[in-house]
């Protein structure tokens, strides 16, 4: 990500602005930035409605620090350095913001994860094209095994693409203290993301394919017919399972999965009856499932699914309670 406003006029506008006291016009000027300042709290967070105080916290402390902007640096840098700090405050006074042992060998879980709204994404082209290769769900995990501050500068160096004194000037620290932090993240990164390319830079495809829609339809098929036998086809045999924000749900095989599901009551009677809408979350195909109970006229929304599909099956699948956020998007009945 560059800054593509000319510094001159973006600085200048917003130091006209901050010396009329206009707060309607900083509103407006900062406003644009929201979208992007909200991603990048995410990758940092994992979690979309801390992202969304974030970046509410930004703008904050925007207006407090307003007299500070001097136009050294591009608006958009100096927003990306508050929302930094206001995410590295945040997770220094929380002690349930870090992976947890999920009770398999070598595996965690990141229960405060929760999906990211695509309709909330930024609009401009280029962030799209990079979006789903650090958005996806198995990236956001993945950044979460990092130390906060080594993960703000791998995301800035890494994701947004800042030079090392830039990253710097913004986190406080010395070049070498970034470059070597920026080492370390790329190791962790490298155990968490075996099979990924560590170029986040490089142009990615974010358009879900063919093989993908056909999965996500014949899953939701499988759920309406209460078809196991169909369901465990779509499955890969090493299927990795979290559903969250529960602990101790983690599966790493196809069987293990299932047979959860069936022993916590699932295609059941009482919880066999669901419809489903195909849709996405962070850029990654996803099925959002309705439930309707004997003594309910109505489909209510009960869980999301999202998939990671290699090879036409599903990989990966992380569920959300998907009750009471209406962030999600999703229409709450059927």
């Amino acid at each position: 990500m560059t800054d593509v406003r000319p510094l001159g006029a973006d600085a200048a506008s917003f130091i006209a602005v901050v010396r009329s006291g206009d707060t309607a016009g900083f509103a407006l000027i900062t406003e644009r930035h929201r979208r992007e300042l909200q991603v990048h709290c995410y990758r940092m967070l994992a979690n979309y409605q801390d992202a969304q105080d974030m970046t509410q916290e930004t703008f904050l402390r925007a207006w407090n620090k307003r007299e500070s902007f001097k136009g050294h640096s591009a608006l958009r840098t100096w927003l990306y350095r508050i929302a930094t700090n206001a995410c590295l405050d945040f997770l220094a006074k929380r002690n349930d913001r870090t992976p947890v042992p999920s009770g398999l060998p070598d595996s965690s879980e990141v229960l405060y994860l929760q999906p990211y709204p695509d309709r909330m994404l930024p609009e401009d082209p280029q962030e799209s094209v990079v979006a789903r290769e650090t958005i996806e769900l198995a990236f956001i995990v993945a950044v979460q095994h990092l130390p906060p501050r080594q993960r703000a500068v791998f995301i800035l160096r890494d994701v947004a693409g800042w030079p090392a004194s830039k990253a710097a000037d913004a986190l406080d620290l010395t070049i070498a203290s970034v470059t070597s932090a920026l080492q370390r993240a790329r190791v962790t990164m490298r155990e968490q993301l075996p099979d990924r390319r560590l170029d986040w830079r490089s142009p990615a495809a974010h358009e879900l394919s063919n093989d993908e829609r056909g999965v996500v339809k014949s899953y939701i098929d499988a759920h309406e017919r209460n078809d196991l036998d169909g369901l465990m086809s779509l499955l890969r045999d090493d299927l990795r399972f979290v559903m969250l924000p529960e602990a101790g749900t983690s599966a790493v095989t196809a069987k293990d999965a299932v047979d959860g599901w069936v022993s916590n009551g699932l295609f059941q009677p009482g919880y066999d009856d669901w419809h489903g809408i195909a849709t996405t979350v962070n850029r990654m195909p996803a099925a959002a499932l309705y439930l309707r109970t004997p003594d309910d006229p109505e489909y209510r929304l009960f869980t999301i699914a999202v998939l990671q599909i290699v090879d036409g099956k599903i990989a990966e699948l992380t569920g959300f309670d998907a009750t009471d956020k209406p962030w999600l998007d999703l229409p709450p009945t059927l």
